[in-house]
C-alpha cells in the first residue's frame, strides 16, 4: 500500500506524519510518499523523511497513485478532484462546518475519514487529535494574551511600588480551557472560570482557579468536551454572571463551540464596553463566528483600548509538536485500518472507524450528515 503526505494550504504550519511515523509505517510494509518540503514548517526536512524510508515526490503523484493520503486541513477542491475513486483521504476535515466539499468528495467516489469525527470515549483518547491540539492551543493562547498585554502577569512587590496579579477570565474548562488555567496560574495571574458543566469545577479548582457557577445548566456530558446551546432564562443568568467578571478581567480566553454550529457569543457590546482599557481578549472559537460581539477569524480587532485576537488555530503557532502529537494519533487510528501486511481495511463494526467515516462508496455515511442530498451529480462551486 502507498500512503501520501501532502503539503498543507492555506498558510498550515503543521504536517500531517513526522519522520519518527513514517518510520513505523515502513516496519508495517507501507510505502510512504511525502511531498517535497511537505514538513519543512514544522521543521521536519525532506532528508529526516528519506533518512526514515520515505520517497519524495510530487502533488500530482501523490494525488493519484496514493492508497491513502494524509492531510491535516481538508485538500482545496482542485486537489481533492485529481484523488481516483475508491481512495482515502485522512485528517481534520471538519464535515460538519463543509457540506458541500463532503457532497463533493462523495461524488468523487472518496472515502473521507475525519479524525475530529472520532467518538470521544476512553478507547479513542489515544487517536483525539482535538485534545492533542487543544492542549497546544490553550497553552499558546495565554502566552499570546501575556505578550500582547502591557502590565505583568504575575504579583511584584519592588522598592519602586507594588504590582497586583493579572486577573484572567477563562470562559470553557475544555482541554484548552484547563491547559489555559494551568498556564496562567503558572505566570502568576488570579484566575476565574465560567463553564456550563458542574462536573468540571473539581478540576478547575484543583489547578488553583475561582469557579464560577450559574445554576440551570443544560445537561453537556455527551456533548464531547464542547459546549451545548443553552435555555434562554440561562443564558441571562449566564451573561448577568459575565459581565459581573469580565469588568474586573484584564485577560479574557474564550472557547466555547457547539459542533456544526454558529459559537455562542458569551462577551456582548456591552460587556465590551465594561472592559478596562488595555484589556486582552483571546478568541479561540474565531473560525466558527466566535465568543464576543466583534470577534474577526485572523485579526486583531482594537476596541476602546480593548485588543480581540481572533485565532482558532494556535495550535499551528507551535507545529513542531503539534505534528508530533497529531502524527501519533493518526498512527493510532491507522492500527485499526491497517492489515499485518501493511493494507487497508475499514471494519465498520468498530465504533471509531464508523464514526470517522463520512464518505465511502459515492454515499455520504456519517450519521449526523445522513440527511443530505446523495451525491448523484457534480457538485458546483
Amino acid at each position: 500500500m502507498i500512503a501520501g503526505i501532502l503539503k498543507e494550504n492555506n498558510g498550515e504550519s503543521r504536517v500531517s506524519l513526522t519522520p519518527e511515523i513514517v518510520k513505523q509505517l515502513q516496519q508495517m510494509s507501507v510505502t510512504v510518499w511525502v511531498e517535497q518540503g511537505a514538513g519543512a514548517q514544522a521543521f521536519y526536512n525532506d532528508d529526516a523523511y528519506m533518512q526514515a524510508g520515505a520517497q519524495i515526490k510530487t502533488a500530482a503523484d501523490i494525488l493519484s497513485q496514493s492508497d491513502i493520503i494524509f492531510t491535516l486541513q481538508p485538500p482545496p477542491r482542485e486537489l481533492a478532484a485529481q484523488i481516483p475513486a475508491g481512495k482515502v483521504i485522512l485528517g481534520v476535515l471538519q464535515p460538519l462546518f463543509r457540506p458541500e466539499e463532503v457532497e463533493f468528495w462523495a461524488t468523487q467516489q472518496i472515502t473521507a475519514l475525519s479524525l475530529d469525527a472520532i467518538p470521544r470515549t476512553t478507547r479513542a483518547q489515544v487517536m483525539d487529535v482535538l485534545s492533542s491540539q487543544a492542549n497546544i492551543a490553550g497553552y499558546k493562547a495565554v502566552l499570546l494574551a501575556a505578550y500582547t498585554y502591557s502590565r505583568y502577569f504575575p504579583m511584584f512587590m519592588t522598592a519602586a511600588g507594588s504590582i497586583a496579579p493579572a486577573k484572567v477570565l477563562i470562559l470553557g474548562a475544555g482541554v484548552a480551557g484547563l491547559q489555559a488555567i494551568a498556564t496562567a496560574r503558572r505566570l502568576g495571574a488570579v484566575v476565574e472560570v465560567f463553564d456550563t458543566r458542574p462536573a468540571v469545577k473539581e478540576e478547575v479548582m484543583s489547578l488553583g482557579a475561582r469557579f464560577v457557577e450559574v445554576d440551570g445548566a443544560a445537561d453537556a456530558s455527551a456533548a464531547g468536551g464542547y459546549a451545548v446551546e443553552q435555555s434562554e432564562d440561562y443564558q441571562q443568568k449566564q451573561q448577568a454572571k459575565i459581565a459581573e467578571s469580565i469588568a474586573k478581567a484584564d485577560i479574557v480566553i474564550t472557547t466555547a463551540q457547539i459542533p456544526g454550529k454558529k459559537a455562542p457569543v458569551l462577551v456582548t457590546q456591552p460587556m465590551l464596553d465594561q472592559m478596562r482599557s488595555g484589556a486582552v481578549i483571546v478568541d479561540m472559537a474565531a473560525a466558527t463566528g466566535g465568543n464576543t460581539a466583534l470577534t474577526r477569524n485572523n485579526e486583531t480587532v482594537l476596541y476602546q483600548g480593548v485588543t480581540i485576537i481572533g485565532d482558532s488555530n494556535l495550535a499551528a503557532s507551535m507545529p513542531a509538536d503539534a505534528s508530533k502529537l497529531y502524527a501519533k494519533n493518526v498512527f493510532n487510528f491507522l492500527k485499526l485500518i491497517l492489515t499485518k501486511e501493511g493494507n487497508l481495511q475499514l471494519n465498520f463494526e468498530d465504533d471509531i472507524v464508523r464514526g470517522a467515516c463520512i464518505t465511502h462508496n459515492g454515499e455520504i455515511v456519517h450519521e449526523r450528515l445522513k440527511s443530505a442530498k446523495p451525491a448523484t451529480s457534480s457538485v458546483q462551486g
